[in-house]
């Protein structure tokens, strides 16, 4: 496949709203290099024949060597857009967890996505070049009782995002934060969450949730909210305070089990 001379990084692509977002930019010209923490069979699958080259890269992205391997990737490529969306959910009680999987949480959704914005933004920035689109979450406007560490991660990234596109708005670079709700991915299966409300209850279309994440992107907006109903839970907990969205949380994510407990 001859390249295009757009590239971009999709990472978290090997299913949802990664593999959405993908798709979009594929068919907005760019070549593209998909990243995951899994086989990546079904992306392949779904963006072979749009035009575009596709790269598989199945990599760590919770460690700096996995996210080098990545880059190295790039065979010295500059890159046009990052779609940093790659990040992992973790149900049940904090104290029920083990600190090895809180630690990936944290390690994939901050630490990796943090140093593999970092690694991408130098180039744009001396570029005077480029997009970034970062998957936040309304969970970070929430206090997530039994999602205590991945909604802590998702506070830090929407906050994250604010503070570095202040920093680069000088700039040509943009960032832009895509903010979903619940979403009909695997994410609450992964995080083993099939035995809750939210687990089993119906979700947004993830084509959808990544069109208003695209969108807001090519107009370089700060962030986006998809979907009136997750705009109204955000309004609604910035009122609230965290006490009171820390038992509407639980009550959404206390698994049956332990409730039965």
């Amino acid at each position: 496949m001859t390249t295009t001379g757009k590239l971009a990084i999709v990472t978290g692509a090997s299913t949802g709203i990664g593999l959405e977002l993908a798709k979009l930019a594929a068919a907005d010209g760019y070549d593209l290099i998909v990243a995951a923490d899994t086989p990546l069979v079904d992306a392949s699958q779904a963006l072979r024949g749009l035009g575009v080259s596709v790269e598989n890269v199945e990599t760590d992205l919770s460690t700096f060597e996995g996210v080098d391997r990545l880059l190295t990737a790039l065979n010295g490529r500059p890159v046009d857009l990052l779609v940093a969306n790659a990040g992992h959910g973790l149900g049940n009680a904090f104290l029920e967890q083990q600190p090895s999987e809180w630690l990936h949480v944290i390690n994939t959704n901050i630490t990796g996505t943090v140093y593999l914005i970092h690694q991408v933004a130098l180039g744009m920035v001396a570029r005077d070049q480029g997009r970034i689109l970062i998957t936040g979450s309304i969970a970070g406007h929430l206090a997530g009782a039994f999602q205590a560490v991945y909604n802590g991660t998702k506070a830090f990234i929407d906050s994250f995002s604010d503070a570095l596109g202040n920093e680069l708005k000088d700039t040509a670079v943009t960032i832009t934060c895509l903010k979903p709700g619940a979403t009909d991915t695997e994410f609450f299966h992964r995080a083993d969450m099939d035995d809750t409300e939210i687990g089993r209850a119906s979700k947004d279309d993830p084509a959808a949730v990544a069109r208003t994440g695209y969108k807001a992107m090519l107009k370089g907006e700060r962030q986006v909210i998809h979907g009136l109903h997750n705009q109204a839970q955000v309004a609604a907990a910035k009122v609230l305070g965290g006490g009171v969205t820390a038992q509407m949380h639980r009550k959404l994510a206390e698994p049956e089990t332990h409730k039965d407990g």
